[in-house]
This record gives structure tokens, sequence and C-alpha cells, in this order.
């Protein structure tokens, strides 16, 4: 590899994913994976094998979709017998499989969380990483909360997982409490104390705790790490991770102070943010660097002289060069099912022909709803009618009836959904007509989850805009979000709370037969 090009580790789809409130099926996470594989990011981290079931399928199905594109796909792993051979076995079908194996080298993680000894750490690691090693040829490495661990004891832990067989050596600084300068000098000592094999890629792995993420992951770079990990938007636990977006086009708009390149399609960024936050729910700032909607607009009045006059005066990137311009095209009754597709492509979708045709019947009686159909009202149909859950033993919305009240008279709601071919309907009132609905749908269910995320928003500013709804709800501990799309507020609202409902009855079975050792 050249010494100048910076590998782009994307952990969109695991630590992401792990930000509060995002739950993504097997269908959602292939949708995104397809948009990362065009991005040509070069590790797609797809998950934790050994979690769940449904986690090991998610790893499984990327694996599958990433063979013959050129981007390695990955999965984490514990230095646990079990985590590898699962993260092995999932990563089978692919022609370019890394497993993830990591252990936490900090005294107060030792202490605390592991209970154990530097020694045992240090056994840890043997036996872990030749495993991994006996298992696929590409293996990384990472020592979690390094950035907190002491540097002597480091460096020994990095030597060692080098002698077992790894190539890639990560330095996490897994609670963002780094800061740039001590990073980047951390770092640095990190290298020359370890002085491996001119084959050995440092990497690094950056949380937003302090809002630093980006910075410490570039002061990383400078000191002489060559591979970057982090998310789409930044998305992930807590602060969240670093934003892989910013530190591209930091890359590639300052190459003059880096030096440093990528190989990501930098035009592709604004298209992989949008479907990222379409499919998590979590919505991006308009003040967002590089992808946020406000990211080349400009309102003062200096501002929009200096930009006539030469773009360069106020702007020091092409909007072009992150896909931030491109052309609209505005869908009807009358558009046929190739235009159809062909959007939906280039949207980023990538949908079998079975999925095409259930799209396009909803996409068409959409069209009778509203005159002009939109790219956001698209998307919206997409993830409504396609991406949702779809196992035979999910609840299915077929529609409702309700009749509102007033200062004096509760609102009132029937809801009617299906379950496999059974019929069930119920009826409630509530505090307004959502409200209602959500109560016929308790009723229905047979339990009661906590609301804890309500939102509902248009996808243009026309007056037959689609709505889209997105809940959250919580039960026994698990949370799982939900989705739905309509002209009619209340039906997007009904048609999301559903969606949760499947999503999180999914999750309870799977940490069930988890406790169950299944």
């Amino acid at each position: 590899m050249e010494d100048n090009r910076v590998i782009i580790f994307d952990t969109t789809l695991r630590d992401g994913e792990q930000a509060a409130g995002v739950n993504l099926n097997v269908q959602e996470k292939v949708q995104l994976a397809n948009q990362l594989c065009k991005l040509k990011v070069d590790v797609i981290e797809a998950g934790f094998a050994a979690a769940s079931p449904g986690d090991f399928d998610c790893v499984a199905a990327i694996a599958k979709v990433a063979k013959g594109t050129g981007t390695t796909v990955a999965s984490l792993a514990r230095t646990r017998e079990a985590d590898i051979r699962a993260a092995a076995k999932a990563l089978e079908v692919t022609d370019k499989a890394r497993i993830h194996t990591f252990i936490a080298t900090s005294q107060i993680h030792m202490e605390y969380k592991l209970k154990m000894t530097r020694e045992q750490v240090l056994n840890e690691v043997r036996s872990g990483v030749s495993l991994a090693h006996s298992l696929c040829k590409d293996v990384e490495f990472s020592a979690e909360d390094a950035s907190r661990s002491d540097l002597a004891f480091l460096i020994e832990v990095f030597k060692l997982a080098i002698e077992c067989g790894a190539t890639t050596l990560n330095i996490p600084d897994t609670v963002g409490y780094a800061v740039p300068d001590e990073y980047g000098a951390f770092v640095k000592k990190v290298i020359e104390g370890v002085n491996a094999p001119k084959n050995v890629i440092y990497s690094v792995h950056c949380h937003d705790d302090l809002g630093l993420a980006v910075a410490n992951s570039l002061a990383a770079l400078k000191a002489g790490a060559r591979q970057v990990e982090g998310t789409i938007n930044g998305l992930g636990e807590r602060g969240g991770n670093a934003a892989l977006e910013e530190v591209v086009m930091a890359l590639k708009t300052r190459r003059d102070f880096y030096g440093l390149t990528s190989n990501l399609v930098t035009q592709q960024l604004m298209r992989t943010s949008q479907l990222t936050a379409k499919l998590t729910g979590v919505a991006v700032p308009p003040n967002k660097a590089i992808v946020g909607g406000n990211a080349f607009s400009h309102e003062a009045g200096i501002h929009q002289h200096g930009i006539l006059a030469n773009r360069a005066t106020y702007e020091i990137m092409n909007a072009e060069d992150v896909g931030a311009i491109a052309a609209v095209l505005v869908l009807g009754k009358h558009s046929g099912k190739h235009a159809f597709k062909d959007r939906l492509s280039a949207l980023g979708y990538q949908l079998s022909e079975e999925q095409i045709e259930i799209a396009f019947k909803a996409f068409k009686l959409l069209c009778d709803a509203k005159k002009d159909v939109t790219d956001a009202d698209l998307e919206a149909l997409v993830i409504d009618n396609i991406l949702g859950i779809s196992t035979t033993d999910a609840f299915v919305y077929k529609n409702y009836t309700v009749q509102a009240g007033c200062a004096d008279v509760p609102a009132s709601a029937m809801v009617n959904l299906t379950k496999g071919k059974e019929g069930l309907r119920d009826a409630a009132v509530g505090n307004g007509p959502v409200d209602a609905a959500y109560n016929a749908i308790k009723r229905i269910i047979g339990f009661e989850p906590t609301l804890t995320q309500f939102q509902i928003k248009a996808t243009s500013q026309l007056s037959d805009a689609l709505g889209e709804a997105i809940v959250v709800l919580e039960h026994d501990g698990i949370k799982a979000q939900g989705r739905g799309a309509s002209t009619d507020i209340i039906e997007a609202s009904v048609k999301a709370y559903v969606n949760a409902v499947n999503r999180l009855l999914i999750l309870t079975t799977a940490k069930e037969a988890k406790n169950n050792g299944n």
C-alpha cells in the first residue's frame, strides 16, 4: 500500500447502530452496505456475529453483498473462541474477510470490567489472535480504551498481537477522552515503540464525547496511522464516532497539510449520508459539516455577493465533490416502471424485481393521492413498503377509523391489523386520534410498551406531501424504533407504531434466545 493512502474503515453498521434507538433489520443493512460499496470504503464492519442469530445473519448477508466489490467485510469478536469462530463462519461467503478481535488494556477496564490481571489479558491476546489468524488471513486487533492505557503495557500487547498474526493494530479512544495534540503524540510513541514490520497498519477509532473525534483522528493520521475508523454522519453510541465524511474531506481539501489521500468516491457522500439518516431515523442537522442542508447555502448578503463573484470566496469545497447538487426528477402517475426503477437506483436502493413490483404498485397508489412524487416521497415509500419488518409473525397494518374528540369528548379509534391469516381488530379512546389508535393497538398486541419518542415531518413543503412518522417504543429494557409514511399523518403514525412493535418483538425474542444460551 502507498504510504500516503488512508484505509477507510466504516463501522456504521456495527458501532453506528449502537446509537440509542437505532435498530436496522437485515434488508436495511444490506441497502446501506450496497451504498457503502458504491462509496468504495475499504472495510465495512458488518456487525458482531456472535451477539445474536440476527447479528450473524446480518454479517453473512453483507459479506455476500460485498463479494467481488473489492471491499473487505469485517466482523467484531472478543478474544473468546466462540466469538471468533462465529465471525469466521459468518464471513465464509465473501472473498475479502477480516476478523476484528479486541480486549481492553486500560487499568480501569481490566480491573473493573474484565477483572483480569495484565498477564491474563496477554494470554487472551495470544489465544484469541492466534485462533483468528488460523481462520482468516486478515486479522485486526484492537486494544479497547487504548488512549487511557499504560504506554509500555500497550506496546507489549501490540507486539504480542503481531507475533500471533495481526496485521492491523487499532488504538481506540474508546470513551472520547483524548485531545488532539496528546493523542497524536501518543499514537506516534506507540508506532515507534512497537516498531512493527512494514506490512502492519496502525488504525484509530475515536469517539466524540468531547466533540474531538474528527480532530483526534486527523492528528493520529498525521502521526503515522494509516487506517481511520468511523461512521457516516458520526452516528454511534453516546456522542457518536468520528464522522467519516468530515475526515475524508479534510484530507482531500487540506492535502497540502496532511499529504494523504483515500480511495473514497466522495461524490457519493451526500447520498450515503441521506440514506443513513433515512434508514436509522437519525436526522442530519442542517449545520452539519459536509452533508448538512446548509453546508453549501448562503443567506447573508455579503456572502452571496462574494459567491456570485467567485465561489472560492466562501466555499473551500465544491458542492459537486460531495454529491450535494443533483438533478431533481419529479415522477408522476404517467411515469413508467423503467423511470421509477432508475430513480430508485440513483437514490441508492438496490431492490429485487419482486420488491420493485411491490414498490411500483405503492407508487401508483401514491400518485392517485398527490400530483408529483419527489425523491423524499420515494424514499419514504420504499422504507414503508419494502424495508420494514416482513416476517410471517409480524403484525400488518390494514386500516383504521377515527373519530376526533373535543374538550369534553375523548377521541376514539378502531384499528385493523393482521398476523399471518388472522384478522385482529380493537377500539379504544385517548387524548386525541393518535393516542386513541395507539391504545387500540396495545389492546390488540396484549402488552403496553412505553412511547419514548414521537416525531412526524413532511417530505416537502407542499400541502399534499407525505408525512413520515418515527416512534421509539420501550418494553422490558428494550428499545425499538419504527417508521411509517402516508399522506394521512394519523395513518403514518399508526404504521410507525406497528413497525416499532414488530421490531420490539424481534429484539425481545433475540434477547430471550441469548439469555437461554441458544
